[in-house]
């Protein structure tokens, strides 16, 4: 699966079960969708203790392409 990722990350080659941190409820991420999700989690961090706009923008450009191309994924893990 090939898809444009929304900033520049390294995507493995094996799906992964990602678990929500809170809920811990979990689901199967493809490679590229676990890679987008660990650049939001470390970059919300950076952002959260910065305040730095560029960080909150990589943020949501991730969750913006969750939404669009992993809707189920992000209601688990990112909603």
């Amino acid at each position: 699966m090939s898809r444009e990722l929304p900033f520049k990350c390294l995507v493995l080659d094996e799906p992964e079960e990602v678990s929500n941190i809170f809920t811990g409820e979990s689901i199967m991420l493809s490679p590229d969708a676990v890679a987008v999700y660990d650049v939001i989690m470390g970059t919300q961090m950076l952002a959260e203790k910065s305040g730095r706009e560029e960080h909150w923008q990589i943020v949501r450009a991730g969750l913006d392409w969750f939404r669009k191309h992993e809707p189920r994924a992000y209601m688990v893990l990112l909603d």
